[in-house]
């Protein structure tokens, strides 16, 4: 999710959202629709989302004039846990991604709150226009706490459930929970200055 500058064109709410989401449903939908073996629908799938991510970044430099600094985390790590996935044909390593995205998130903005540094706003300046450094600590606090709780729950889930379970909880939880999440913190954000527009609730951080 994007810090925009007065040179970088802003993007569209829908293709933003295609952006930070359409590879995750990608996978999703190549991997219910492989046929074969489980571990033939992990590589597949895999295959598919790293492809994916990489055509949304190429997409985000060509329309934007940019990649986000999250894009690029989350985008990497998808390049290097999906090629383990791939070369060891081990499912674990697509799974414990997305806990080590939401953990690196986390770590970043608390070390912003502690630092006093506007981390946050930096990458997300436009995308809540007018909102306070009051709510804007608030919001990094909120963030911090939920990227914590999904990096807790994805070990849960991964460790204890099977892959398909996993697959749909990314698109059928984990999607859903992280839009609801920004949405309620939108009244909090109001009464600290927020402004209200369409970035307000569509550039959010990327799924893990």
């Amino acid at each position: 999710m994007p810090g925009y500058n007065s040179d970088q064109a802003p993007l569209s709410p829908g293709l933003r959202m295609a952006i930070d989401y359409g590879p995750l449903a990608i996978f999703f939908a190549v991997n219910f629709l492989t046929p074969g073996a489980p571990i033939a629908r992990v590589v597949t799938a895999t295959t598919a989302f790293i492809v994916a991510t990489i055509v949304a970044m190429i997409v985000s430099k060509v329309k934007a004039g940019h990649i986000s600094p999250m894009l690029w985390m989350s985008g990497a790590l998808i390049v290097v846990f999906g090629g383990l996935t791939i070369y060891f044909h081990d499912q674990r390593f697509i799974q414990m991604k997305p806990t080590i995205i939401y953990a690196m998130f986390a770590a970043i903005l608390t070390f912003g709150l502690v630092t006093g540094r506007p981390l946050l706003q930096s990458l997300l300046g436009t995308a809540y226009p007018g909102l306070t450094a009051e709510g804007w600590r608030k919001l990094t606090r909120n963030w911090t706490v939920f990227f914590v709780f999904m990096a807790v729950l994805n070990e849960v889930v991964w460790r204890n459930t099977t892959w398909d379970f996993w697959v749909g909880f990314k698109l059928w939880g984990a999607i859903p929970m992280t839009l609801i999440f920004a949405f309620a913190n939108i009244p909090m954000l109001l009464k600290h200055g927020l402004q209200t527009g369409d970035k307000a609730v569509t550039n959010l951080p990327p799924e893990g």
